[in-house]
């Protein structure tokens, strides 16, 4: 599994883009274990219950984590006493 992990830093896929943030903060050892722990469970679930794999793409996770990081910039930004506001582009 820890093969099939190394391989995520090239792939164009949703597990490949966690591979990649993972290992931007915790280094490619560490991303590396996580990463072959998911697919030993996505592996268990497909074996034991029948369930199919569908990749989601690096473009939907890229949008979670644009999301995810906006929420905790808007929430850090609201306990300083700060309101961030959409900047509205010019057409």
């Amino acid at each position: 599994m820890r093969m099939a992990a190394s391989t995520l830093r090239e792939s164009d896929s949703y597990l490949g883009a966690q591979f990649r943030r993972l290992r931007s903060r915790l280094g490619p050892a560490k991303a590396i274990t996580a990463m072959a722990a998911k697919l030993s469970r996505l592996v268990y679930r497909m074996l034991r219950f029948g369930q199919e794999y569908v990749d989601k793409g690096t473009a939907l996770y890229e949008e979670k984590y644009r999301q995810q990081k906006l929420k905790l910039i808007t929430k850090q930004a609201a306990q300083h006493g700060f309101a961030l506001v959409p900047l509205v582009n010019p057409a």
